[in-house]
């Protein structure tokens, strides 16, 4: 989908139906505001942000509670 916007005079944009109806957007939904060097991303906010974080990255601490174990030995 490829939709061209207006930036209002009050710096406003309208979310084009298709998008809002893609993502299940209603009104009061809260977006959130991804600025990059050349780009900004508005998402949808995550309901319950702590729910959607768990686990991210799990793989980084595989391993994590042996390493500390040893750690705690050589103490």
């Amino acid at each position: 989908m490829t939709t061209t916007v207006k930036l209002s005079s009050k710096y406003q944009i309208v979310i084009p139906q298709e998008a809002r109806e893609a993502l299940s957007l209603s009104a009061g939904d809260e977006l959130l505001v991804l600025c990059k060097a050349d780009r900004v991303v508005i998402i949808p906010k995550p309901r319950k942000l702590a729910k959607h974080m768990a686990g991210l990255h799990r793989e980084v601490w595989q391993g994590a509670e042996a390493y500390l174990q040893d750690e705690r030995n050589d103490w």
